[in-house]
This record gives C-alpha cells, structure tokens and sequence, in this order.
C-alpha cells in the first residue's frame, strides 16, 4: 500500500488507525507488515464495507476532516471494486533506519561494507553498479527515481530494486519523492573517498 506522507505522521502520532482502499480483492492481510521511513505498518484487519458503514469515526480516524471528505474521496478513484477498511498501527521502527543512522563504524564495520557492496558487484549480470549509484544519490539527493534511472540509462523498476539493496544495507533512505544517502551512506562513501579502489 502507498501512504501519504500526512497519513503516516498521523500514524506515527497515534491520530491515524485506519485507511480506506477501493480493491476488488484485497492486496494485504491481518498480520501483513509494510515498511515506511516512519517504520513498520502492521495490518490489524481488513474488512469490506459499505458506504453506509462508513462512520464519522472512520474518517477522523483515517485523516479526514469528516466522513463527507472521506467518501468523496473514495468515489474519485479510478481503481474497481469495493471499499475495505484497513486497521492498522506502527509496529516500531524499521531496523533499517536504526541501521542508516549507525555512523558510528569501525575500520573493520566499513571494510565489510565495502566487501558487501564488492560481493553485489561481483554477482552483477551487468557489472559493478553500487558505488555509481551511491554516488548519483549523494549528488542529486530528493531527485526522482524515473530522472536517476535516465541518468544510468536504466529502466526506473530494476533502477529501485538496486537501490532497495542498498537501503537493506542502511546506505540510503527514501524520500517523499527520491533519495538521499543515510548518515551510515555518507560515512561510507567518505571513507571509500579516502581508501583506493
């Protein structure tokens, strides 16, 4: 599910419990887990409602200033099917940003990083792509996706899942639109700067 980056502030803050999707099945489950930069999104239930069901109380509780907002929201999109109410809470924080924010590191923590990104380089189809990745991130942070990949003459789907392994590493993090290098990602790029090749 993608969320607006209000709807997880409230959902971090505690204002936000539900959201409301149009599917014609549902896309996620009781007990399914989404991580966000605001951390884990945990899914509480999922139900199938009517708009007669739809109460006061939901729309406060999923962000809108009242039901009439929340409704017209709902009608205006473009997916089929049927509206579901999703219950949901912040699980905690995602270890990935617990990781990113890690700069701290020793000679030996940023020599296995550097060993780990050498290993993806090695396993690469199409060669070496970390550290070019690394480094348009860090020159052209909250630049999108679609524009980055264009950079690399890449396609923006394959471009996001390389760079999904470098956020599972705790060298980038997701902005609202683009990336930026986590505290973790500078630290290792300045360390690569002062290390050769």
């Amino acid at each position: 599910m993608l969320f607006r980056r209000e709807v997880l502030e409230g959902i971090a803050g505690g204002r936000i419990d539900r959201v409301f999707r149009v599917w014609a099945e549902p896309r996620v489950r009781a007990g399914s887990t989404q991580r966000t930069w605001a951390g884990i999104i945990v899914v509480d239930s999922v139900t199938p409602v009517t708009p007669e069901e739809i109460t006061e109380e939901d729309a406060v509780r999923s962000g809108f200033e009242d039901r009439a907002a929340l409704l017209t929201a709902l009608s205006k999109s473009t997916k089929q099917g049927g509206y579901h109410r999703v219950m949901l809470h912040l699980g905690g924080p995602d270890p990935r940003s617990e990781l990113a924010a890690n700069t701290d590191l020793t000679d030996r923590e940023l020599a296995d990083l550097t060993t780990a990104l050498d290993t993806v380089d090695a396993r690469s189809r199409r060669g070496p792509w970390t550290r070019r990745i690394l480094r348009l991130i860090e020159e052209h942070p909250g630049l999108r996706a679609q524009d980055l990949a264009e950079r690399l003459d890449r396609d923006k789907l394959p471009f996001k899942a390389d760079v999904r392994r470098l956020k599972a590493l705790g060298l980038t993090e997701s902005l609202e639109t683009g990336y930026r290098l986590s505290p973790r990602g500078e630290a290792l790029m300045t360390y690569l700067r002062s290390s050769p090749e």
